[in-house]
């Protein structure tokens, strides 16, 4: 237990025979239970983890999932487990070492005292964090934490696509788990449903773990299309549920005027350049219509997201 509160971790494992062992023998001691779910791996991960739940089946549990559901469904499957022991705080740690064991105390501490919901770890403002990750991963996840933050709501949160998070049992218990996306989005779907739900986020910093010996499954190609679209979904998504159905909001009214003066605003530029090129007449009244559109556009849209910021102002967590 840490400070009278029990705690699990869900430890979501594809082909990590060799790390998984440094995940388990690093675990805090006070952590009572200890979550491996085993996502159909091709290697020996389950006869690893066997090892240790026939020295402690108290402590270490192994999931073992019939098909391959990918890291999010692996996590969901693990938070299942939590939340039927009524574990009071469930944090989520790679089977690749990559997570620092001694950080999640500062992660359960806003939690345990009440002061958020779901706390997440931030990689990007650590120290050197600029010459500890790649170039490459950290341009990415910053990238994606901004559209993250206009997806979620959660303007104060950076980092979008870290996986160390702890989430209290009233989280686990609202949100429905066999929904949540089943693949690399999963920490963007995690933050757009906590706040369709009005639960209280907190970033913590934590140190960034590279090279020792993970080999990552993503492909930066395919995320870098399928995330994005993936948040826009979510974005859509969160402003029905939150701003028509469960409340009434005219920030809703903002982005829709936003994206319909833009969306005019495109054939009327590509219609002036396209003039422009023929070396054909262009009238003031030609660009003043697409400086209008473009001005209205985007000012129409900065004030949706500057109601969103007002309007989500009292879920960051303390």
């Amino acid at each position: 237990m840490y400070r009278d509160k029990t705690v699990a971790v869900v430890v979501p494992a594809y082909n990590e025979e060799v790390l998984i062992r440094t995940v388990i023998e690093t675990m805090p001691a006070f952590v009572d239970k200890i979550i491996i779910v085993n996502d159909k791996s091709t290697d020996n991960t389950a006869v690893v983890v066997r090892e240790y739940v026939s020295r402690d089946p108290d402590g270490v549990v192994l999931v073992d999932l019939e098909e391959n559901q990918g890291v999010g469904g692996a996590i969901a499957e693990g938070y299942k487990v939590a939340r039927d022991n009524q574990i009071d705080c469930t944090a989520v740690m790679a089977g690749d070492a990559q997570m620092d064991p001694g950080d999640l105390p500062k992660l359960l501490d806003p939690v345990v005292e009440g002061r958020a919901d779901y706390t997440k770890g931030n990689r990007l403002f650590y120290g050197d964090a600029w010459h500890m990750i790649p170039k490459v991963r950290y341009l990415g996840n910053s990238g994606l934490s901004l559209l993250t933050k206009i997806a979620s709501g959660y303007w104060h949160v950076a980092d979008s696509q870290t996986g160390y998070t702890v989430a209290s049992l009233e989280v686990l218990k609202t949100l429905d788990l066999d929904k949540i996306y089943k693949r690399y989005g999963m920490p963007n779907d995690m933050l757009v449903k906590l706040n369709v739900y009005d639960f209280r986020v907190k970033d913590v910093h934590v140190k960034p773990v590279y090279n020792v010996g993970e080999k990552s499954g993503i492909r930066i190609r395919k995320v870098l299309f399928t995330i994005p679209l993936l948040l826009f979904r979510l974005f859509l998504y969160r402003m029905v549920q939150k701003y028509v159905i469960r409340n009434t909001h005219p920030l809703v009214l903002f982005y829709l005027l936003g994206g319909f003066m833009l969306l005019i605003d495109i054939p009327l530029a590509l219609r002036l350049v396209y003039r422009w090129a023929l070396n054909a007449s262009v009238t003031v009244e030609n660009v003043s219509a697409v400086l209008f559109c473009a001005f209205m556009g985007f000012q129409s849209i900065l004030f949706a997201m500057l109601f969103d910021m007002e309007a989500n102002k009292d879920l960051q967590g303390k």
